[in-house]
């Protein structure tokens, strides 16, 4: 099975943490998200990868290269204008049209089991299988509504607010599915599309079935501030640990860090105070700092911020 990573996104919410690079290619835990993402997939033998790129395209390269250090093959996509979820699939049908594929969004940490969902998926006979999971926390995804044979019949708007059907979680996409190659038939040629707006809808219409498999495990989205400190945090916590700190990072004595990432060569001063911030690469704090619920990247990355505010030498932007 090829598998194919969506990597192209803009990282608009991400921002400032994807002003130098690809969402994809931000640091999870010290790794970056695309390698935690390749070792996924090798876990389950999948070894022919393809990762479409678009803004920082080339953070991706240069982390990933051939894909040989990990055990698989990658293939790149360059989309010069961004397609979408269905544009990007359209633009290498001919790298996956032979047999079942699977697609992964490029944000995401998880645990899903893809032997199951491959195993439902051909139980099934669907034309795709989407894994989704119950939005406990009401969290703004987009609701999938299943009907009682399992089958997707509509991806609606965000849900209700936790008051409302409280005995009833929401379902999410969380950008895993397992594809027939008959899916191209619903793809249209050379533009831009969404599967969830375009493709699917199309399919379903059509009296394709689309089915829902509802996962169990661990699923992290990495696209905002807020989620990527919270996935960060919910795995720290595990190992009785509050923050983070990448290779060369030096914290001064008499400096205090709580619940907070750290990237590379990061310099915390005595006396500074640093609070569920996320601290990008190279950034060196001045005497003093007192920072709470910020990310802070150099102001060179970001020769035009469009928010946030430069203190000296770096670009300080709140949550």
């Amino acid at each position: 099975m090829r598998a194919m990573i969506l990597a192209a996104g803009l990282g608009t919410r991400l921002w400032p943490l994807t002003a130098d690079r690809a969402k994809a290619a931000v640091p999870f835990l010290n790794t970056p998200i695309i390698v935690h993402l390749l070792d996924y997939l090798r876990q389950y033998d999948i070894t022919d990868v393809i990762i479409n790129l678009h803004h920082q395209g080339d953070s991706i390269r240069r982390i990933v290269g051939d894909g040989s250090r990990w055990g698989v093959r990658v293939f790149y996509s360059e989309e010069p204008e961004i397609l979408g979820t269905g544009g990007a699939l359209d633009k290498v049908r001919h790298l996956l049209q032979e047999s079942t594929f699977l697609v992964i969004n490029g944000k995401i940490i998880t645990d899903i089991d893809l032997h199951a969902v491959c195993e439902a998926h051909r139980q099934r006979a669907a034309l795709a299988t989407l894994v989704l999971m119950k939005n406990v926390r009401r969290e703004r995804f987009s609701v999938v509504e299943v009907d009682g044979d399992g089958c997707i019949v509509r991806f609606g708007g965000m849900p209700s607010p936790a008051s409302e059907e409280a005995d009833h979680a929401p379902l999410l996409f969380t950008g895993i599915q397992v594809v027939e190659p008959e899916i191209f038939d619903f793809i249209p040629r050379g533009v831009f599309s969404h599967t969830t707006v375009d493709v699917y809808p199309r399919a379903i219409a059509h009296g394709r079935r689309i089915a829902a498999y509802i996962a169990e495990g661990q699923w992290y989205e990495l696209s905002t501030l807020e989620r990527y400190l919270s996935a960060s945090l919910a795995f720290l916590r595990r190992e009785g640990r509050s923050f983070i700190a990448g290779p060369g990072t030096i914290i001064e004595e008499g400096a205090t860090v709580t619940e907070s990432v750290l990237w590379a060569r990061v310099r915390i001063p005595r006396g500074a105070r640093v609070h569920q911030c996320l601290i990008g690469d190279d950034v060196t704090l001045p005497p003093g700092s007192d920072l709470t619920r910020v990310a802070v990247v150099r102001a060179a990355v970001c020769p035009s911020p469009h928010r946030g505010i430069i203190v000296g030498e770096n670009l300080i932007v709140p949550f």
